[in-house]
């Protein structure tokens, strides 16, 4: 099984397990150690965000429970932000000892990051083919969603092939990769002029 392969059936059983509740507030799955325990804490944390995202999006909703549906979102997004930077960390370990050609290049865009969108694409699929399944829709609405939803397995066979080259060149040398912090500025008390300006 190559990474993306198994980043694929990690996130899919954890996008299936959270489904199983289909509540933001569930307690996570059970986790794995190591690798595909932080593969698996990313998916619960975009599935979480996913429908975050949709319940604040309801027309009615009470804005004081929208502002705090806001800031757990932007807490989320954070969890996340760290969690991929985390998984990037893993892979500049795995490949410390490689020494890159002199040629290598760096790629635009480090490994955790695809594989950030890989997770994203097993929630597009589940919600996409749920749309495909409705009994409640009409026949122009099915034929729309499983359009896009072809559309979306090829997007993750070739992100997924993308991803296993992205590895292999590493490792080989090819291409080398850096752990950029994302450094995000509005979070940061020292950083965000709203925040340090009412100091």
């Amino acid at each position: 099984m190559t990474f993306a392969e198994k980043c694929n059936k990690i996130f899919w059983d954890t996008t299936v397990a959270y489904h199983i509740t289909d509540d933001v507030d569930a307690p996570m799955c059970p986790c794995a150690e190591g690798i595909d325990g932080e593969l698996t804490r990313k998916n619960w944390i975009d599935a979480v965000q996913w429908h975050l995202e949709d319940i604040i999006r309801d027309p009615n909703i009470d804005p004081l429970e929208a502002l705090a549906l806001k800031r757990r979102i932007d807490r989320s997004n954070q969890d996340r932000t760290d969690l991929v930077e985390k998984i990037d960390s893993y892979f500049r370990d795995l490949y410390k000892d490689v020494t890159p050609d002199a040629d290598a290049s760096i790629n635009t865009e480090s490994p955790a990051w695809a594989i950030d969108r890989l997770s994203i694409l097993a929630l597009k699929i589940y919600h996409m083919e749920q749309e495909v399944k409705r009994t409640d829709a009409d026949a122009e609405h099915i034929a729309r969603c499983q359009a896009k939803l072809d559309v979306l397995t090829e997007q993750r066979v070739d992100l997924s092939a993308a991803i296993d080259t992205l590895l292999l060149d590493i490792a080989t040398g090819k291409k080398y990769m850096k752990v950029y912090r994302q450094m995000k500025m509005y979070n940061d008390p020292a950083t965000n002029p709203v925040l340090y300006g009412k100091k």
